[in-house]
């Protein structure tokens, strides 16, 4: 089969990116002829059709008005991205076009290229864009669902957007544009959701797609588990932002016996360096962005990890690789992060936000070496048995064929 694989950054960049470049991967290493499509990007791998990326656009550059201007356009209808889109159609014609995110950077735009060559397209849902305008479904750092059934008016009031009336307002009328009057989005066959959650939230929203849950996976082939750890370290890895929680993880392990190792990068990193400097707290450590074996390296050698996201969370990728080193998770209850931390099975929960309640749960675990051991094999063997590259395929494949189908 011939797919190709839709996504704004193509760089280990974040859960999206991180997810198509491996099911790329996965589908290459099956016999598929994969392609893929984005953004241009100094980091980025050589791509076979990188001539046809769009142009690289930073939405955290203010330069000028005029760019600010250029790229607001862009966000609601990029006409370069539709053009690029449909110069590589007319010379490479695959058999189905696999979305993952690629709001603002591309713009929808690109869905009149498949429904005038008359190509299925399918899209996984990484964040919640298609019923919030801002992704995340988050005011003043709790859960927000006043946009629920198209009111998308709320994100310009409640300058939702990097708290700007602005930028609040281009990605207001992008919601009115694309889902009340152009409707683009009905030009994608199946959306698929990684997480149950996702799925029936995006639905109560007032998301009347065709959606099919299919979970992340991770070859654990790449990741040997470690039951015996090897020092006190609790290791939470990811981005450094308000909403992952990370001042509750603070004020958590303030004054307690263990050590902490916060790793990742993010718009949030000097104030949490900062807070844990004035506070003259000793047993947080920041290592900076990892990836690779290094990361695994890190993990594998630890008690723990901890996920203490305080945002309606998806398929967490952070969880299933922990799982994979053969680590529990103490993860907080929100979002899709309660289906994969099963507690007293391969980890434990926390309310979310909840001191009190992460820190009795990290001491309790820290201290019970043989619950760590036991926790983490039922972990590693979870994503075994469920969370498998070849489940992910065969899932994968039976959706590309209704997507195929449903256009014959």
């Amino acid at each position: 089969m011939k797919i190709l694989l839709v996504n704004k950054f193509l760089f280990y960049k974040g859960g999206d990116a991180i997810s198509t470049l491996e099911t790329g991967k996965l589908l290459s290493k099956k016999g598929n002829e994969v392609n893929f499509w984005g953004m241009k990007h100094s980091l980025n791998m050589d791509f076979s059709f990188q001539d046809y990326f769009v142009s690289n656009v930073d939405y955290d550059n203010e330069v000028n008005i005029w760019y600010q201007v250029k790229k607001s356009i862009r966000i609601l209808y990029s006409l370069e991205a539709k053009n690029k889109m449909d110069r590589l159609m007319s010379n490479w014609r695959p058999d189905i076009v696999h979305l993952n995110n690629f709001a603002h950077q591309i713009s929808p735009s690109i869905l009149d290229v498949f429904k005038k060559y008359r190509i299925p397209a399918v899209m996984t849902m990484h964040d919640y864009k298609l019923v919030c305008p801002s992704y995340l479904m988050l005011l003043d750092g709790k859960p927000c669902e006043k946009c629920k059934n198209g009111k998308y008016y709320h994100c310009f009031i409640n300058k939702c957007t990097k708290n700007s009336y602005l930028k609040s307002l281009v990605n207001t009328l992008e919601m009115y544009l694309h889902h009340k009057i152009l409707k683009i989005y009905n030009n994608i066959s199946f959306f698929i959701s990684p997480s149950i959650f996702l799925m029936e939230k995006v639905r109560e929203m007032g998301f009347n797609g065709n959606i099919v849950y299919l979970p992340n996976f991770v070859d654990v082939e790449k990741y040997k588990p470690n039951y015996n750890p090897e020092n006190k370290d609790i290791i939470y890895f990811g981005r450094l932002s308000g909403e992952k929680g990370i001042d509750t993880l603070i004020s958590s392990v303030k004054n307690l016996d263990v050590s902490v190792i916060i790793i990742g990068s993010g718009p949030c990193e000097s104030k949490f360096k900062n807070r844990v400097k004035e506070e003259l707290i000793n047993n947080i450590h920041f290592l900076g962005f990892k990836k690779g074996k290094e990361l695994r390296d890190i993990i594998s050698r630890s008690l723990f990890v901890v996920v203490p996201s305080e945002c309606y969370e998806n398929n967490p990728l952070s969880v299933l690789e922990s799982f994979a080193l053969g680590k529990p998770v103490i993860g907080s209850r929100i979002g899709g992060i309660p289906e994969l931390v099963i507690d007293g099975k391969t980890g434990f929960t926390f309310k979310a936000g909840n001191v009190s309640d992460l820190r009795k749960k990290i001491k309790d675990l820290s201290g019970n070496i043989n619950l760590i051991k036991e926790l983490g094999k039922n972990a590693r063997r979870t994503v075994e048995e469920k969370f498998s590259p070849e489940k992910h395929y065969d899932g994968l494949m039976k959706i590309y064929k209704m997507a195929i189908d449903s256009y014959s």
